[in-house]
């Protein structure tokens, strides 16, 4: 092996190392936007029904979009739909 062909080695060695760093944090990214978004599709649900039993006609959809938008930004997520929401009821 000449050093030509050792240098090649380490160097995808290296970048196989990275590829593998990336995919693991990708992992741990698309997990915890699904837990958050179950999450949040189970909070509009309850959050809806609470609503409801306290007569307030206010409820916001479970759609793609504000699953997308729990699943993205979490509580606040959550948050912004219902003020979006009640700001609209005004």
């Amino acid at each position: 092996m000449n050093k030509n062909t050792g240098m090649l080695v380490i160097i995808g060695i290296c970048l196989l190392v990275l590829f593998m760093g990336l995919l693991r944090q990708k992992a741990e990214f698309l997990l915890n936007f699904l837990v958050r978004g179950l999450l949040g599709v189970i909070g509009i649900y309850l959050c809806n029904m609470a609503l409801a039993e306290l007569g307030i006609a206010c409820a916001v959809g479970i759609n793609p979009f504000s699953v997308l938008t729990v699943g993205t930004l979490g509580t606040g997520g959550l948050g912004l739909l219902y003020g979006i929401v009640f700001y609209n009821m005004l």
